[in-house]
């Protein structure tokens, strides 16, 4: 982890996104304290779009229908 005043920060911003990209923490203090965290924001995967699997799963029509196993439950 990387801790940096605000002014250094201030300065080497650039710098400080691509080490936080390369996944590096980085902490900026003020008054010798830690006031904010710089991460990378993860990629967010894209969704789905709706009735994408159509056609890849099939149903069969009895599938509702009471199991041999359990016939005798009723």
């Amino acid at each position: 982890m990387r801790t940096l005043g605000i002014t250094q920060a201030q300065r080497r911003l650039p710098e400080l996104i691509e080490q936080t990209l390369g996944g590096e923490d980085v902490v900026i203090t003020g008054d010798d304290r830690p006031l904010v965290r710089l991460v990378a924001v993860a990629e967010r995967r894209q969704q789905r779009p709706f009735g994408s699997a159509r056609g890849l799963i099939r149903i069969s029509d009895d599938f509702d229908e009471p199991l041999d196993d359990f016939r005798e439950y009723k």
